[in-house]
């Protein structure tokens, strides 16, 4: 939409991590070290925590797409709440190996097979495991049985674990200690600082082609890094809706005037809270309706308030639309110009 009016190759802020994109903060530089430490060592686990959004699967990316060593056969996992038997099939799944059997010492002995040709050609398995807060212990510990595969006394699979901060707390159980004693490293990441939001922004306006050095002035990077926190996901999306309405309103540069109003438009999307008051709003309908004859004051004033939060989402959707239509108005003209352009180039 925005990327000609702005003289982008791309888009600059898509939410798909982009090894491309991926910009190093020191706690994201450290975890990526960790990780490239990790994989000169050759066994041990990695363990990589963050809250959502600060870039857990952009430094796994990044990784898989910078390894460069044919000597290592690398599978990633996004996983669900797996049960042990589960993992082993999904692990069997993504290196490609094919089972001679359905039970659990089928599946292991298939697995075994595969890591012991890796390592006569002289290869070993990665095995990256994102949203790892979702395994349940046994799991965990059944990665931990994996990693007893040796041969000449070497580990044949070797896994990295990224995971969001209740990860922490489920390796740091009593039941766990076996599963700690095979961590080798360990990093935790952190939102961005006012200078990193910065230099973030600027990092993926480049890659994206932008010549521009005056886009954002340094009050207008002070406030985004107050409405999205630091979040590398948050300042994606609210750039991007940042870019487009500047393009529908036909902005060079943006200052706290234009980033206050889309923070505005956007402050139930940044929360989730306001979308989740109003579904459950919708949900218990029934019951308010039939209490508003005999509610209270308190519950007369919660009514009033929450017919005033509709009202404003109502008129924030018709603003959008109208915004929406402009763009397609603007779209069309542009193409009309282009039209003709070409009808005078052909005569």
């Amino acid at each position: 939409m925005y990327e000609s009016y702005y003289g982008f190759t791309e888009r600059p802020f898509q939410l798909s991590p982009d090894p491309r994109f991926f910009f190093a903060t020191s706690h994201h530089q450290r975890a990526l070290s960790y990780l490239q430490y990790g994989l000169n060592q050759g066994e041990g686990f990695i363990v990589i925590t963050g809250p959502i959004g600060t870039g857990k699967t952009t430094i796994a990316r990044n990784l898989l797409a910078t390894i460069g060593d044919e000597k290592i056969v690398a599978a990633q996992l996004v996983t669900t709440k797996l049960s042990p038997d589960e993992l082993l099939e999904l692990v069997a799944a993504e290196f490609k190996i094919p089972l001679k059997g359905n039970s659990k010492a089928d599946v292991l002995r298939s697995i075994e097979t595969f890591l012991i040709s890796l390592h006569k050609q002289g290869k070993r398995a990665l095995l990256l495991v994102d949203e790892a807060q979702n395994l349940p212990p046994e799991t965990i510990e059944e990665l931990r049985m994996l990693s007893n595969f040796q041969l000449d006394d070497k580990p044949l699979i070797q896994s990295f674990l990224l995971g969001q901060e209740e990860l922490k707390d489920i390796i740091q159980a009593p039941n766990m200690e076996q599963f700690r004693q095979r961590i080798i490293a360990s990093a935790h990441l952190k939102p961005l600082s006012i200078k990193e939001v910065k230099d973030y922004i600027i990092h993926r306006l480049q890659q994206a082609g932008c010549k521009k050095e005056s886009l954002f002035s340094d009050k207008a990077f002070e406030a985004i890094h107050q409405k999205t926190l630091g979040v590398p996901r948050k300042i994606n999306i609210f750039v991007d809706r940042l870019l487009l309405f500047g393009f529908l309103e036909e902005l060079t540069c943006f200052g706290i005037d234009a980033i206050n109003e889309v923070a505005l438009e956007m402050s139930g999307e940044l929360t989730g809270s306001l979308s989740s008051q109003i579904l459950q709003n919708d949900q218990n309908s029934t019951s308010k309706s039939q209490q508003v004859a005999i509610a209270p004051n308190e519950d007369i004033e919660n009514i009033k308030n929450i017919l005033k939060e509709v009202e404003e989402i109502l008129e924030s959707n018709i603003k959008q639309k109208i915004k929406m239509t402009r763009y397609v108005d603007k779209l069309l003209k542009q193409k009309s110009r282009q039209h003709a352009k070409e009808q005078i180039e052909e005569e």
